[in-house]
């Protein structure tokens, strides 16, 4: 009897820790991480925070109308680590963006890889996270 409290309490133990094995958060399945698509436009909202930094810019589209694009980073904590902080980008600031575009074609960038980018206005890149 002993015995089997115990083989159950070890494996009920397993089951618990199985999760903590799997990556949290989600993949990059919506994008599409084989091309690429630059961007430039005018940064309208900057958002420094947690899960993911968001960048919202105004792209000139073909008939001259603004579009909204959302691009996002990576976590404020991990691009504090290379430089970024909350003043960082401005809205009114011009940028060029590079990232993987969402495979819907929605008006969405994802930047977390090392071929993705954000150039100022002075051709200045922005640290990578």
């Amino acid at each position: 009897m002993r015995d089997s409290r115990i083989a159950l309490f070890a494996v009920s133990c397993l089951l618990f820790l199985i999760p903590a094995a799997v990556p949290a958060h989600h993949g990059t399945a919506a994008f599409d991480m084989v091309g690429l698509t630059t961007i430039k436009g005018t940064v309208t909202k900057f958002d420094f925070m947690n899960p993911h930094v968001l960048i919202y810019v105004d792209v000139a589209g073909e008939n001259g109308k603004a579009e909204g694009w959302l691009c996002e980073y990576s976590s404020n904590n991990h691009l504090s680590r290379v430089g970024w902080d909350k003043s960082s980008l401005k809205v009114g600031d011009q940028v060029t963006i590079t990232g993987h575009r969402a495979k819907n074609r929605a008006r969405a960038l994802e930047l977390q890889c090392p071929e993705c980018s954000v150039t100022d206005a002075q051709g200045k890149m922005l640290p990578q996270g």
